[in-house]
């Protein structure tokens, strides 16, 4: 799944493009993508809106309309987020196509359909429960250590898990919650409220630094992640243990370990993260 580092990088890739420009009209080709409202009126809705901002939260994309209205895309597993010609061929698995003013497409593809595409106000994607509400953003230069020491208090749950708690921390997924705590040193299986203050500031530190080389090297292409205009992340090559079970740790040479914690692959070094 795209994590904080593709979303960022599609959103930066997109931004210039995008601002200023007007959608003149959008294609469903698979409605149920949009989960909210209902796919009649959100076809509706966005024809001639102007696209006034290009951002993200989260693992969210969102492109901001006016009067507070939002088009938000969430690339859920193997979405893909893409700025094209209008005579481009249209992939299998497109599922949206929203046309600009000066006659370029705006294309969602999803192979596996597990992303969404929302429309609405902050406050009514909220209320209809359609977006969550997230936690504070890790490379948010206000997210202070002590606020990821006090978030870590008292949780009983293990510290991967809390990483991918997207109402805890925003925008963390497997691969850098995988890569931020073997930089930390933490085993991903330690009680969360157990870290001492000066444990969680060494979280604090990997897992922004984690975040920010991923973003410099334009994201991971582990599976189906492309950038906006198709191209492959730099970071697939330079990460320290995620996909890499049973090959050995960069550190000390041992093979690293692979379990299994809040229902996902972990992968560790037992002697450097102990």
């Amino acid at each position: 799944m795209p994590e904080l580092p593709e979303v960022e990088t599609i959103v930066a890739d997109l931004r210039p493009h995008l601002a200023g420009r007007t959608i003149m009209r959008c294609e469903l080709l698979f409605p149920t993508i949009v989960r909210h409202p209902e796919p009649e009126v959100f076809i509706d809705s966005i024809a001639g809106t102007r696209i006034e901002s290009v951002g993200r939260r989260g693992k969210f994309i969102l492109i901001g309309l006016g009067d507070d209205q939002l088009l938000v895309v969430h690339l859920g597993m193997t979405g893909q987020l893409r700025l094209v010609d209008a005579d481009s061929p249209v992939e299998k698995h497109t599922h949206a196509i929203f046309t600009l003013d000066d006659g370029k497409h705006l294309r969602y593809r999803d192979p596996r359909r597990f992303g969404r595409l929302l429309l609405g106000t902050e406050e009514a994607l909220l209320h209809s429960k359609t977006m969550p509400r997230l936690g504070p953003e890790p490379i948010d230069p206000g997210f202070a250590a002590d606020e990821l020491y006090r978030r870590l208090r008292g949780r009983r749950t293990s510290l991967k898990a809390v990483l991918l708690d997207q109402a805890s921390i925003a925008g963390v997924g497997n691969i850098y919650a995988d890569e931020s705590l073997h930089r930390a040193r933490l085993r991903p299986d330690r009680q969360a409220g157990s870290l001492s203050r000066r444990s969680a500031h060494r979280l604090h530190d990997s897992l922004r630094e984690s975040l920010e080389v991923a973003i410099k090297n334009r994201g991971s292409s582990v599976d189906t992640y492309r950038d906006a205009w198709g191209e492959l992340g730099g970071q697939q090559e330079k990460l320290l243990v995620y996909g890499r079970a049973g090959e050995p740790c960069f550190t000390c040479g041992r093979p690293l370990s692979m379990i299994r914690l809040a229902g996902r692959t972990t992968v560790f070094c037992r002697r450097c993260q102990r």
